[in-house]
């Protein structure tokens, strides 16, 4: 039951892309909550990483200037940095700077020095984070949720907390995927035993008027 509301919430998710003119903001946000609630992540960690990277896009990504295309991800608060720079000397400043910003615990720094992507590498990143879930979801060996996937310039990086036996799933099926360069792991592996105490926590609840909840003695 749990599996299948996931997976169906996931195929939702992926579709939102494609479906912005035709689906509310409303469905969206309430697709989003759900995700939430069964992400290994605390609730207030979730919080935080989306803090950090708001904070890091306003405050550090334009200090590129033109001359660069910054993105930065937060996940269980080590930051992956992604995109192209101009110097090797903002590459280390960018740097500095997002591992000085309260609550982040480590930083990821792929910048390369290069010229920005175009539009059109941008969308076949967008593509290929696509394919690479949408393959975890049809795979089902693991909840998709507990993997997150970023692409940049054709190279996937994998985030998230996971048993070894969801890590070494996630990172087959994305370097099978096609089209994908390279995959980088910055998955954090955890035992199978904090992987069901993490699970149990995050298990969805039946609504107060819910079939499934009991009003009452027998």
């Amino acid at each position: 039951m749990r599996r299948s509301l996931v997976t169906s919430l996931i195929c939702g998710a992926l579709l939102v892309p494609m479906l912005q003119g035709c689906i509310s903001l409303l469905a969206v946000g309430a697709t989003q909550a759900t995700l939430a609630a069964v992400d290994r992540r605390a609730l207030g960690t979730q919080t935080e990483d989306e803090s950090i990277e708001w904070k890091a896009a306003l405050q550090i990504s334009p200090l590129g200037g033109r001359e660069s295309h910054i993105n930065f991800t937060s996940y269980n608060g080590k930051v992956l940095i992604t995109g192209e720079v101009a110097s090797e000397q903002t590459k280390a400043e960018v740097e500095r700077l997002v591992a000085a910003l309260p609550e982040v615990r480590g930083v990821y720094n792929e910048l390369v020095v290069a010229p920005i992507s175009s539009f059109g590498t941008r969308s076949n990143d967008s593509y290929l984070t696509t394919k690479v879930k949408s393959r975890f979801v049809e795979a089902g060996k693991f909840n998709p949720v507990y993997v997150k996937v970023v692409t940049e310039n054709g190279v996937v990086y994998l985030l998230g907390l996971v048993t070894q036996r969801e890590a070494d799933a996630a990172i087959q099926l994305a370097r099978t995927t096609s089209d994908v360069k390279k995959v980088v792991t910055l998955l954090e592996i955890i035992t199978d035993a904090r992987a069901r105490e993490l699970d149990a926590k995050a298990e969805p609840r039946p609504p107060a008027n819910s079939p499934d909840t009991v009003v009452g003695g027998a």
